[in-house]
């Protein structure tokens, strides 16, 4: 291999573990954030402190050692800040709260500055510093050094009594083409307490096979410290796996002279620990290879995937799933029993294999929910109200792809909530209420959807000042007749507000038509309840998954449509007799109900005759329940949702297609906007008008059919549809 390609091969590596560094800081700042948060409401657990503090130390001694300097030397005045708590030197404040949350910020703009054009703000950094060094009474330069600091020999730091560990370190192999500086590890060690190295050289090779990228030193070590275990690992956090370490309590008293010595012909494990030392504890010790004696399976069989990939694997398991379609098509047509066996066998392998990595792509919401404290703790304080943010089912799983397009939608909630819906600590006290407001996030499953609710216990949506803002822009007529659903509507088109001024928060009319626009994009709908003084609540129903779904193919001629299985709640015969006796209306009565339906024929200009007997699949959807009137249903499928393409971008009712075992492509329908397609073809056509009827639905919700000024239609409701 060339020097070049030696070289580029280098680069490549160093750029593959400064990826994995931002990766881990990336969850550190979310960690610290959280922290913070909490400690806004408690600041006087201690263990918030050490969390804190041990974040920041990881930070900034991973930062250095992966190249980012100046993220060193900033997060270190930080450390010293909450060092400084940590001993009782200094008070914790709200103001040190506020300035850490800040200098957050900055540090995720470090992180990401080879990456993106975000860059950290120099004269923000240094405010941030100047402000925090106010508070800890010192006078050092604010600026940022082009390293990080090199500190002499700490005095052991924390609180508690002093322990005495001892500790194995050896570099493995890879350790060093990652950029890793062994060296710049102890120095963070000596800032633990007091440190006392030996280096051993008896794995140093022969010069002829000495690899000059390899560190084949290794060191045994006795530190002193009142930091516990996860305070020692934490220093080794983003080498952990490329390294040799062991933790182990010692007994006998070392000698703590700051200095490091090197032995060539030193064992490789210390000789305090055959001169009386204990065992490991089970607790804190490491294995050989990076790999701790205490991991057990789930934390071992952790892997971190980068999401591209996993993109990659379910767009293969769902190629695989459209060839065993093809196989059982051509297994029904085939007298090979064999043929028929292997079908059925690799049909429940790609089942389980499709199961299985679904539930890969699944994600906890928690880490969504989570970074919305901070948004909430600084509008609260820029609005000038009390706010407290509570959180129900964090814990709910849904799709990655669901989950990465969520953040937005909810912002803007938040956002619209805490400025129009939540009154100040005041007049919440004249309404009878306490004075600090709640903003309430929750998640749960229903069937094949999640259910995200954002509700809030301010005033509740003005349903009259509503209708005369849109009176105002000419959106409805000034003698319009609206329902509360379709007064709630306006609220989602674009433009809308009913704020009086535009401000940093709210007014523009956005935010609420971003909510529309995503949710629509995920094939979920919207509801919105809301009672005057009482609070409102907007719940978003979205699909767990957006790449395979369980679907229950249908025909109507030789054109193929696939209804979701989630919202099919049965199918029933529709014959000509029962077309007549409804005298022209397209109702049929199911179970003693009345359920509009639409003929699928009629929707898609397919003219061709109908057969004697046709099928409704009853569907459920945010209006109630809808009918789908096709010639026959062929059974369940498992469908591979293909996107139909930028042309097609405007055709709402369609999800996609996917393609069948015999080579025929078929729709994906949506069910919820197909039937809103539907009614307000009938209302252009001058036919009718569709309304929810009594019971159908709460008089206070709102859904997608009131988006256009028209209503939904539902069971027992006498209008044509």
């Amino acid at each position: 291999m060339t020097n070049r390609a030696v070289s580029r091969s280098n680069q490549s590596n160093a750029e593959q573990f400064k990826q994995s560094f931002r990766e881990e800081a990336r969850e550190i700042v979310a960690d610290l954030e959280t922290a913070l948060l909490e400690m806004s409401k408690d600041s006087s657990d201690p263990e918030l402190v050490s969390r804190v503090f041990r974040g920041l130390h990881t930070i900034k001694g991973s930062g250095a050692m992966f190249g980012f300097e100046k993220l060193a030397a900033f997060t270190h005045n930080l450390e010293n800040a909450f060092d400084q708590v940590r001993g009782g030197k200094l008070q914790m404040s709200s103001e040190l709260i506020d300035l850490t949350l800040a200098a957050l910020d900055q540090i995720r703009a470090m992180i990401e500055e080879d990456l993106s054009s975000s860059t950290a703000d120099p004269a923000a950094c240094e405010a941030v510093l100047v402000k925090v060094q106010k508070l800890c009474g010192t006078q050092t330069s604010v600026a940022a050094p082009s390293s990080a600091p090199v500190e002499p020999a700490a005095e052991p730091t924390g609180a508690g009594p002093l322990r005495t560990w001892h500790l194995h370190f050896a570099p493995g192999a890879e350790m060093m083409v990652s950029g890793a500086n062994p060296l710049l590890l102890l120095r963070e060690l000596r800032q633990l307490g007091g440190l006392s190295a030996r280096a051993s050289m008896a794995a140093v090779p022969p010069l002829g096979d000495l690899d000059p990228e390899r560190c084949y030193v290794a060191w045994d070590m006795v530190l002193a410290t009142a930091s516990g275990p996860d305070a020692i690992r934490d220093v080794f956090i983003f080498v952990e796996d490329s390294c040799e370490l062991i933790v182990e309590p010692a007994t006998a008293e070392p000698v703590l002279n700051g200095t490091i010595s090197s032995e060539p012909d030193a064992q490789r494990r210390s000789d305090a620990r055959d001169a009386g030392a204990p065992p490991p504890e089970s607790g804190e010790r490491r294995a050989t290879e990076g790999r701790r004696f205490t991991d057990n399976a789930s934390t071992t069989a952790s892997l971190r995937i980068p999401a591209a990939k996993l993109d990659e694997l379910v767009d293969l398991v769902g190629e695989l799933v459209t060839v065993q379609a093809r196989l059982s098509e051509v297994a029904s047509n085939s007298t090979d029993p064999n043929v028929a066996a292997v079908s059925e066998e690799i049909e429940r392998l790609t089942a389980s294999l499709r199961e299985n990595s679904m539930n890969i792509r699944m994600l906890p919401i928690r880490a969504t929910f989570e970074k919305f404290r901070r948004l909430v703790h600084d509008l609260a304080r820029d609005l000038g109200k009390q706010v407290e943010l509570t959180m129900e089912g964090a814990d709910t799983e849904l799709d990655k792809t669901v989950i990465d397009q969520l953040g937005d939608p909810l912002m803007h909630l938040i956002r619209n909530s805490m400025d129009h819906g939540i009154e100040t600590a005041q007049k919440r006290i004249e309404r009878g209420k306490r004075p600090t407001a709640g903003i309430h996030l929750s998640a749960r499953h229903a069937g094949a959807s999640v259910l995200i609710g954002v509700s809030d216990d301010g005033g509740g949506i003005d349903a009259d000042a509503v209708r005369n803002r849109a009176i105002e822009k000419g959106l409805i007529p000034a003698d319009a007749s609206l329902t509360q659903a379709e007064t709630f509507a306006l609220l989602f088109r674009p433009g809308f507000s009913t704020a009086k001024e535009v401000t940093d928060v709210s007014g523009r009319g956005v935010g609420m038509d971003v909510v529309r626009q995503r949710v629509e994009s995920l094939r979920g709908s919207i509801e919105v309840a809301s009672q005057p003084c009482q609070g409102t609540e907007v719940t978003l129903r979205l699909p767990l998954t957006m790449a395979i779904i369980d679907g229950l193919l249908t025909s109507v001629d030789d054109a193929y449509f696939v209804l979701p299985l989630a919202h099919v709640l049965e199918c029933v015969e529709l014959t000509r007799g029962d077309v007549e006796r409804a005298n022209g209306k397209q109702l049929a009565r199911v179970r003693g109900e009345l359920v509009p339906y639409i003929r699928l024929r009629r929707h898609f200009d397919i003219r061709t005759a109908p057969p004697a007997v046709e099928q409704i699949m009853v569907a459920e959807t945010s209006g109630g329940r809808f009918g789908f009137v096709v010639d026959q249903v062929l059974g369940n499928c498992q469908t591979v949702i293909k996107s139909l393409g930028r042309f097609y971008r405007s055709v709402q009712a369609v999800s996609g297609a996917t393609i069948l075992g015999n080579g025929a492509v078929a729709l994906i329908l949506d069910p919820e906007r197909l039937a809103q397609d539907a009614v307000r073809a009938e209302q252009r056509n001058g036919r009718g008008r569709a309304s929810v009827a009594p019971g159908n639905r709460p008089g206070n919700s709102f859904n997608f059919k009131a988006l256009g000024g028209s209503g939904s239609a539902g069971p027992g409701s006498s209008a044509n549809v």
